[in-house]
């Protein structure tokens, strides 16, 4: 399935004179075109929401009048989680659509295809959803900025927490047979050194395959007494599901592109998510502690008029609302030259940004060496009603 996403309409020119470099491609006078790629379909389906997310919020900007005068023009395609969909699709968005930079593409696989032919383009890829940690690396990804804690840094904060809270427990890892799986792993091994072999038993997983019942069931027969689950919405609900069908007490940990009550957590029941772990940049929907928060006010206004009927506690529209946040800073921050250099440049000159949205002691700084967006989280625990927070922030520098 093919989806095309357009938020356009004429404004009047809040700037005199011309406003826009003519050899820049997607700018005019009155737009600013960009791209995105999600799994609108496909295994990782329930995170492609992040997509409608960001369109839902760029609406917004749009009926506010734009930024500096532009409204944007955001062309979104559903890629299937589909490495050579993304390819077809990048290409398309690029050579056809000519938009002027990549905003928010999701998925590790896709990413990872199209990247180089990104470079090649010139064009800058911002703030991605993914968290692998080969797309931190600036001098590889020198057009890139990433919209997710680095998988490295949330596995060696899951290990962290472990060690500290079962120091003599065995600890069993289901990932996903990807990058992205394979980095909370490499997290684990990296954090625990040689005692890596000794206490963690792990389990890989296809996203081509129907269940990871088997794998679940395996790892529980290892002795392990916490279960730490690197993958998405989809694996992730069936495997907490089936620990609890089959009497395994184990302290659960699920990685935040699975943190989602209404992707994840409802999925494999409420209330067998009890006592499941999650980092997070976020605020919960949810708590009530924050019903009087300006930020999440402001968010449920904008979910009631903007996603009509969706799921409000499916934590993937937030993220792809944070995201409108931040590119909404971006373009502000450009100011009137939006080139592609000068957009990479404000992309990664973010000060102490903070987005409304996200948990307190929590900002977004990046620089030329600095790409990603987020560097901080905190713990929560699923209650069976709400994410409870405890413990501090912890910050990517300081793991």
């Amino acid at each position: 399935m093919l989806v095309k996403w357009k938020a356009v309409a004429a404004v009047a020119l809040l700037l005199s004179g011309p406003a826009f470099a003519a050899d820049e491609p997607g700018i005019s006078a009155t737009e600013i075109k960009i791209g995105g790629v999600f799994p609108f379909s496909g295994p990782a389906s329930s995170i492609g929401l992040v997509g409608k997310g960001v369109m839902a919020y760029i609406q917004a900007i749009n009926d506010r009048g734009g930024i500096n005068g532009r409204k944007i023009n955001y062309i979104a395609y559903d890629d299937a989680y589909s490495p050579p969909k993304a390819v077809e699709h990048v290409r398309k968005l690029v050579e056809s659509d000519e938009v002027s930079f990549m905003f928010g593409q999701l998925g590790t696989p896709g990413i990872s295809a199209t990247a180089k032919y990104l470079r090649s383009k010139g064009v800058p890829s911002i703030a991605i959803i993914s968290g692998s940690s080969k797309f931190t690396d600036v001098a590889n990804y020198p057009l890139t900025t990433t919209g997710l804690v680095s998988y490295d840094t949330e596995g060696k904060i899951y290990a962290k927490y472990l060690t500290k809270a079962l120091p003599n427990a065995k600890y069993a890892v289901l990932y996903q047979n990807d990058d992205l799986g394979k980095d909370y792993l490499n997290a684990f091994k990296a954090f625990l050194g040689k005692d890596f072999d000794r206490k963690v038993v792990s389990a890989s997983y296809e996203v081509t395959e129907p269940t990871v019942d088997s794998q679940v069931v395996n790892l529980k027969s290892s002795g392990a007494d916490a279960l730490v689950i690197a993958g998405t919405p989809k694996f992730a609900a069936q495997a907490i599901r089936q620990a609890s069908v089959i009497g395994w007490k184990a302290t659960v940990i699920i990685n935040f592109p699975s943190g989602s009550v209404g992707g994840t957590l409802a999925p494999a029941g409420l209330d067998k998510s009890v006592g499941v772990i999650v980092g997070t940049t976020n605020k919960d929907v949810l708590d009530s502690a924050w019903k009087d928060d300006p930020g999440m006010q402001a968010f449920r206004v904008f979910f009631d008029k903007y996603l009509p009927g969706a799921d409000i506690t499916n934590g993937s529209y937030l993220t792809g609302y944070q995201q409108g946040v931040l590119l909404e800073q971006i373009l502000k921050q450009c100011g009137n030259d939006l080139s592609r250099k000068n957009i990479l440049a404000q992309a990664k000159n973010l000060k102490d940004f903070v987005v409304p949205t996200a948990l307190p002691g929590i900002k977004v700084n990046t620089t030329d060496t600095e790409n990603m967006i987020w560097t901080q989280m905190r713990l929560q625990r699923w209650s069976g009603t709400s994410w409870q927070a405890f413990g501090e922030v912890l910050d990517a520098r300081s793991e």
